[in-house]
């Protein structure tokens, strides 16, 4: 102030005269003119340079293909069926999208046909339907016994049930229903009793187990050597922060969209529910219920009522990607866990409709004009980093959420351990209460009498908390199995059979409990505000649906689980041991015993580990009814 003076109109003046002498066109240099030049050619023939260079990279890949063939083909084996069905899956996209009307146009005549000849062609179809089914289980009674038939007796109980209490049993819609069933028959025979299945989803699982155990890397690094000694904390919770971060690239990729609409494509054709409701179902197969319904967003505020309760219904009977990574984790079967996720989704779409059926007009919205959320992130470490930070608040939740349970529950076992000792009955607890109270379900499942009430245990676990305590608890009881030992402690079972634990898999695998009630209303609520009268009114419902898709699935596998397909010898015979009534037909336990008699005569070690016990050669005496010097 005084000897300085800053006159701020002339600067503004002379900057604005700078300004418009650098606007004056000047003269470019000659490598400047030839780097426009290439510029301007390189945006012209982007396309092309786009073309060689993934022919260039497909060659290679496709070089890299065959000379692991040729090297090894077993070895390569997995990534040529990958390399197969990729490129089927591209010339089938590429020739959808460029012939779709031409191909329309072809099969146009079939399908009015069709339509025309539908009402006596459906009858005629149901009958071949109910035909087939009666002569199945005619013949897989008569080779495998008959305790396939009370899991039948529990689906066609589960479907009357729903029908009987749905909303408008009058206006049910019978395709989506008996088509969705028949899906889920149709998945369990192929992965449950074809080999080729069964080893796919096999060599699946333990291609996930595998890939999540790199997450030890990172634990290792933040919580040191010894972190398996927290091992929820520190061993299964950062499974859920790998995994979302892996899901979150996948997305980013476009992968996960492409898979999702392929599986609801699918649903949608045969199943002929509306393209909403398909994507939503074939979503939460990999993803959560709250974020499955993101997928279709813009289209959510102009849904029916039906539809709202097929999307809850959906999230509630299946289990999201990033916690199937922490159920495996406990030891859990990752194919059956894989399998129960992928056959839950037609069971989801199947008794939602039976239980709200559809009774007003859906918005017609084209396959083709069904557009799927995108990912906001503009690069793969973005996103990455998305992932990772969105698993926070999913970690933090699973986190205090078991913490919370597990305090309640021994509150409540305590206090009603007093109330049971007031009558001389003092181990009454929650789980014995849950136990009567699901004991009829689990049994109709197909679940061993012996072991129902175990079952109706973790069922009731399962509802009242959460599928991550009854998973806990089934993990314990796998152990117990594993580790042999005496199957009666105090009058208490300390393990289950195998098939008592896969339909035990297959009954926990959804979200269906009061916990995820409250959490579908404030996530559904938050995306379609106009909506919030609907998905209050219809969220409890979707709840029961959910859990009778999962009973539903859960009897299908145990009408198709096969114990000699996963149980080595000595473990059948063992099991067969503690049962009078199973089936003396029994092809797998024939052959065990045919095996066992024919290692003792030649002294050979066919069963590394086996461990037999006196029953087991008792159960093979029974069997073959032979006069052998062994069962003498």
């Amino acid at each position: 102030q005084g000897d300085e003076y800053i006159n701020i109109e002339s600067d503004l003046h002379e900057n604005k005269c700078a300004s418009v002498d650098d606007e004056q066109p000047r003269l470019k240099g000659l490598l400047e003119k030839k780097y426009d030049e290439v510029c301007e050619f390189c945006k012209k023939h982007k396309t092309r340079f786009y073309y060689v260079v993934y022919g260039i990279l497909i060659t290679a890949y496709l070089a890299v293909v065959i000379a692991a063939c040729s090297l090894n083909f077993q070895r390569a084996l997995p990534l040529f069926v990958i390399t197969v069905l990729a490129i089927f899956f591209i010339c089938w996209d590429f020739l959808i999208a460029k012939y779709e009307d031409r191909i329309a146009a072809f099969f146009s005549p079939g399908d009015r046909y069709l339509k025309k000849q539908w009402f006596w062609l459906k009858w005629v179809l149901c009958a071949a339907i109910i035909i087939t089914v009666i002569c199945w289980l005619i013949y897989d009674t008569t080779k495998r016994g008959s305790r396939q038939l009370i899991s039948f007796a529990g689906l066609v109980m589960y479907v009357l049930l729903m029908f009987i209490f749905s909303k408008y049993p009058a206006r049910v819609a019978w395709r989506p229903v008996f088509s969705g069933i028949a899906m889920q028959f149709i998945l369990g025979v192929l992965i449950l009793r074809t080999k080729v299945g069964f080893d796919v989803f096999n060599w699946l699982g333990i291609q996930i187990q595998t890939f999540l155990e790199y997450t030890d890397t990172g634990a290792k690094f933040v919580f040191g050597d010894k972190y398996t000694d927290h091992f929820f904390a520190f061993k299964v919770l950062p499974i859920v922060v790998f995994f979302s971060t892996v899901m979150s690239m996948l997305y980013h990729v476009g992968f996960m969209q492409w898979l999702i609409g392929k599986v609801g494509w699918i649903m949608h054709f045969f199943m002929g529910t509306t393209p909403v409701e398909s994507l939503v179902a074939a979503g939460n197969i990999f993803v959560g219920q709250t974020e499955s319904p993101l997928l279709v967003r813009p289209y959510l505020p102009y849904i029916t009522k039906s539809e709202l309760h097929a999307v809850m219904t959906a999230g509630f009977s299946t289990i999201a990607g990033s916690v199937l990574g922490a159920y495996i984790s406990f030891g859990v079967s990752s194919s059956h866990l894989l399998t129960a996720s992928v056959m839950s989704a037609p069971a989801s779409l199947a008794a939602s409709k039976l239980f709200w059926p559809e009774t007003e007009k859906p918005l017609e919205i084209l396959r083709s004009g069904l557009q799927m959320a995108k990912s906001e992130s503009k690069n793969l470490l973005e996103a990455a980093s998305q992932g990772a930070s969105t698993s926070i608040g999913l970690v933090a939740n699973i986190a205090v959420n078991v913490i919370s349970f597990l305090a309640l529950l021994s509150f409540l076992d305590s206090g009603l351990s007093w109330v049971g000792n007031l009558f001389d009955y003092p181990q009454l607890n929650f789980e014995n209460i849950c136990a009567y109270v699901f004991m009829p379900f689990s049994f109709m499942m197909g679940v061993d009498w012996e072991d129902s009430f175990i079952v109706g245990g973790l069922l009731g676990y399962k509802t009242f908390f959460n599928e991550f305590l009854a998973y806990e608890r089934l993990s314990k009881l796998i152990q117990n199995r594993e580790k042999g030992g005496s199957m009666y402690i105090n009058g208490v079972k300390q393990y289950m059979t195998v098939r008592s634990e896969v339909i035990a898999t297959y009954a926990l695998c959804g979200f269906a409990n009061f916990g995820s009630l409250g959490l579908v209303i404030g996530g559904l609520t938050s995306i379609a505000p106009s909506k919030k009268k609907d998905i209050a009114d219809s969220a409890f419902r979707a709840m029961i649906a959910g859990t009778a898709a999962c009973f539903m699935t859960a009897c299908v596998a145990g009408m198709l689980t096969v114990p000699g397909l996963e149980v080595p010898c000595h473990i059948l015979l063992g099991n067969a041991s503690n049962f009078t009534d199973f089936p003396a037909n029994s092809t797998e336990l024939v052959k065990c015993c045919q095996r066992l008699f024919t290692s003792a005569n030649h002294s050979e070690e066919i069963f590394p580990g086996g461990n037999y016990s006196l029953n087991s050669w008792k159960v093979c005496c029974q069997i073959l009814g032979q006069p052998d010097f062994h069962c003498s």
